[in-house]
């Protein structure tokens, strides 16, 4: 599971020392620099913007130093990880960053040059990685990598299409991560969902080839207790209610809430984190045939809450309510829901933010400050109740797509809370999973969203 390029070089004189600069502070560097380095500097025209990178010569092939622009102070506050943009350009070799910086600075220079380092290469050989960096002094290296690995293990899970990446693939890729780590794994599939109380799993799921399931990941003997539930859509058609061409083509990632949660359950459970955890992940495929659930049709939930299929395509919330309804059997002390739920999310605020959900707000804040650190957006949004009569259709207890358009991402988070009445410390994250276009430490393709925040703020949020 171990990514062998997101990892830090091990500590070596004949590291490049690497200046990082901020457009105001090169005047003031070249001062200092011999005649010869300044002289090459200014020469190849080096002004520290975001991506820029010179490499100076030391007379006998080698380099000498090397600087990397971190932009302008407008610059950064627009963007993260941009020390990122320049390391790409760098050429191979062993880099240490020898200029003065924040702790917190250096700690995301850190994690964003390893993350610039991930490829995916199920495919296609990509070309051999380059820059190394010797991690910072002051920085945990174990704690950066870590992280680095479960983002990187998200984004492998959310870019390996359908044809690879079906139930049975999730479950594979559950259990080695619960073997690496030692933890337990029970999976209820196929008919048994019926028998064990999983109906609306079970029905979503059952006109796929692969059998639906449940995936069901526990780890930790002591401390308090943590459920992760993610989506584990491996490909929506829509159902019935078959989606369009464009809108059908990124719909491998529709089980990125999955992989969301198993790349942070690999953090907590490589930090050694003092909890007792557990993850959920109900497994399917929402495909067509004979047997595929209808429009119109009533289900009745694990919760024993009936819900009237109003569209075929709003298929995650279902499969997530079974889930969510046996994890608040046990009430944990945090529970934490991660679905690419509604497109109506994106629409709200684009695929840059991940919209969450609690009515927790002391919660709240201990996520958002934890997102500011961990260079993670997030963006409360409102358990609204005022629309809690749009979820309810009369002929049923739920409306599994209120009829409207309106306030799509908020209807469902409320159907989602209906079947967590007892946990009383819950947060739903209607993430993208997706990154549109390149940017610094996020290739363009699948990526974690809300994970590196949650995991900054469980030391406060769980007391640990």
């Amino acid at each position: 599971m171990m990514n062998s390029a997101l990892t830090f070089a091990q500590d070596t004189k004949e590291a490049v020392p690497l200046h990082v600069l901020a457009p105001d502070g090169v005047e003031e560097w070249l001062k200092e620099q011999p005649g010869d380095v300044s002289s090459w500097v200014r020469a190849n025209g080096f002004s520290a913007q975001v991506g820029q990178s010179c490499v100076v010569p030391d007379g006998a092939g080698g380099i000498a130093l090397a600087v990397a622009g971190a932009g302008t102070d407008s610059a950064q506050a627009r963007g993260r990880f941009l020390l990122a943009a320049a390391a790409v350009g760098l050429p191979k070799g062993v880099y240490r960053i020898v200029t003065e910086h924040a702790p917190e600075v250096l700690r995301e220079h850190a994690l964003g040059w390893l993350l610039s380092r991930y490829s995916f290469e199920r495919y296609r050989a990509a070309p051999p990685h380059g820059a190394e960096l010797v991690c910072p002094e002051g920085v945990d290296a174990d704690a950066v990598t870590q992280i680095a690995q479960g983002e990187a293990l998200t984004r492998d899970l959310i870019n390996t299409p359908a044809s690879d990446m079906g139930p049975d693939v999730l479950e594979e890729a559950a259990r080695q991560l619960a073997k690496a780590h030692g933890a337990a794994i029970e999976v209820t599939k196929g008919d048994d969902l019926l028998s064990q109380n999983f109906p609306m799993i079970h029905a979503v799921g059952r006109a796929s080839v692969q059998a639906p399931r449940l995936i069901d990941l526990s780890w930790g003997k002591a401390g308090p207790t943590l459920v992760l539930v993610g989506k584990g859509v491996c490909f929506d058609t829509g159902g019935l209610n078959i989606k369009p061409g464009a809108s059908m083509g990124l719909m491998k990632k529709d089980m990125g809430g999955s992989a969301a949660v198993l790349g942070l359950a690999h953090m907590i459970m490589a930090a050694g984190l003092k909890l007792r955890l557990r993850v959920l992940i109900p497994a399917v495929e929402n495909a067509i045939d004979g047997s595929a659930f209808r429009p119109q049709d009533i289900l009745t939930s694990r919760k024993g809450l009936t819900v009237e299929i109003n569209n075929t395509d709003a298929e995650g919330r279902l499969v997530l309510a079974d889930a969510l309804a046996l994890a608040d059997e046990t009430p944990p002390d945090l529970m934490i829901c991660m679905a690419t739920l509604t497109g109506a999310a994106r629409v709200a605020v684009g695929p840059d933010l991940a919209p969450y959900y609690t009515d927790d707000t002391a919660l709240a804040q201990a996520l958002d400050g934890a997102a500011l650190r961990a260079r993670d957006p997030l963006w409360r949004m409102p358990f609204h109740d005022a629309y809690e009569a749009m979820i309810e259709p009369g002929i049923a207890d739920l409306d599994n797509a209120p009829k409207g358009g309106f306030a799509g991402s908020i209807t469902a988070a409320l159907f989602l809370r209906r079947f967590v009445e007892d946990s009383p410390r819950f947060v739903h994250v209607d993430m993208y999973g997706w990154q549109p276009a390149a940017a610094p430490a996020r290739q363009k393709g699948g990526v974690g969203q809300a994970t590196r925040a949650i995991f900054e703020a469980l030391p406060e949020v769980l007391d640990l």
